[in-house]
């Protein structure tokens, strides 16, 4: 299933029902929530993760593409995703730009904030290419670069993810061992 489809289609989750502690997700898919404001932007670091996950071996049809409105929507679906105990890990993609009135910096750190509470909360690694630009203008020159730049973001938004899904999966092995055993590679 590598198309965008609406959580409401999802299985919901339990709220305030975390899996228990030290069990192993359910399946080894990944999430990605992408919202729709400036989504030719956006979409260019979500299509550059895909790109990367499957370069690395993750078969496209183990990572679940989910859209919402805007950046301040993210939280929420990560952790209804990330409650429901199908994920291995959750990215975010978004593009919160300056409207003039510095709205965009408290909606950024409320998203950030959110998103690092559904990782500690639900024990469940939360990825982040939701990008605050200094300044962003409608013109087609910084469309571009910004285009660019969210498809570098892909691709390390990716490598972060898989990187620590393995590092994560190391560390799962090692509570069952004596301590006298354990190596940190």
């Amino acid at each position: 299933m590598n198309q965008t489809q609406g959580l409401k289609q999802s299985q919901p989750a339990t709220p305030g029902s975390a899996p228990p502690a030290g069990r192993a997700h359910q399946g080894k898919r990944l999430a990605i929530i992408s919202a729709s404001w400036h989504k030719g932007i956006v979409s260019c670091a979500t299509e550059a993760f895909k790109a990367e996950c499957r370069r690395r071996g993750k078969c496209a049809d183990e990572i679940d593409h989910f859209e919402v409105p805007g950046a301040f929507e993210i939280p929420l679906h990560a952790k209804r995703l990330a409650l429901s105990g199908r994920y291995e890990a959750i990215v975010a993609c978004a593009l919160v730009v300056n409207g003039g009135i510095y709205r965009h910096e408290f909606v950024a750190g409320a998203v950030i904030d959110g998103l690092m509470r559904v990782q500690l909360d639900c024990d469940v690694p939360v990825f982040s290419a939701v990008l605050t630009p200094h300044d962003f203008h409608e013109h087609e020159v910084h469309q571009q670069f910004f285009r660019q730049h969210f498809v570098e973001k892909g691709r390390e938004l990716a490598q972060a993810c898989l990187d620590t899904v393995s590092s994560l999966e190391r560390l799962r092995h090692l509570q069952h061992q004596p301590i006298g055993e354990l190596e940190l590679a």
